[in-house]
């Protein structure tokens, strides 16, 4: 696994911006969501909302192991990978019960359970996926982060 960022080199608003932000802006959506009633119109597909709190809970994971691992506790690979999940699922745990008190919707125990599977799925497959080959995407990072700068 890459070491975690030196915080010394970024400044304080550049790691808010590039690491914070974006889990923020994340789970304000997943909340605006959440406070509306369910679509009376939602296609006819078999669990898809079980994939729908998967994936994004999937990707909620992977924001918030991007923003940790610039932590202290990113330099411990347990630590983050653990943190990181817990996080995820408690927001989604804290999510079910904001539907619950949410007109024409619902806290239900298997969207908890998707969320939960999906965010121990997203820590992984980021680690296995971005963290492997991240030389090769380091020059794309690099770019992107001196567009923020």
């Amino acid at each position: 696994m890459r070491p975690s960022a030196n915080i010394s080199d970024e400044k304080p608003y550049k790691i808010i911006m590039f690491y914070w932000l974006p889990v923020f802006i994340y789970c304000t959506a997943i909340f605006i969501q959440s406070s509306y009633p369910s679509a009376v119109h939602a296609p006819e597909v078999p669990h898809i909302d079980k994939l729908v709190h998967f994936l994004g809970y999937g990707l909620l994971s992977i924001l918030f192991f991007r923003a940790f691992r610039i932590s202290r506790f990113g330099k411990n690979a347990d630590s983050l990978k653990v943190l990181s999940m817990v996080s995820a699922i408690l927001y989604g745990i804290s999510d079910e019960i904001h539907q619950y008190y949410v007109p024409s919707r619902s806290a239900d125990i298997t969207d908890v359970l998707a969320d939960t599977l999906g965010s121990i799925y997203g820590v992984f497959f980021y680690e296995l996926i971005a963290m492997r080959y991240y030389k090769k995407l380091s020059g794309w990072l690099a770019l992107l982060r001196f567009h923020i700068r």
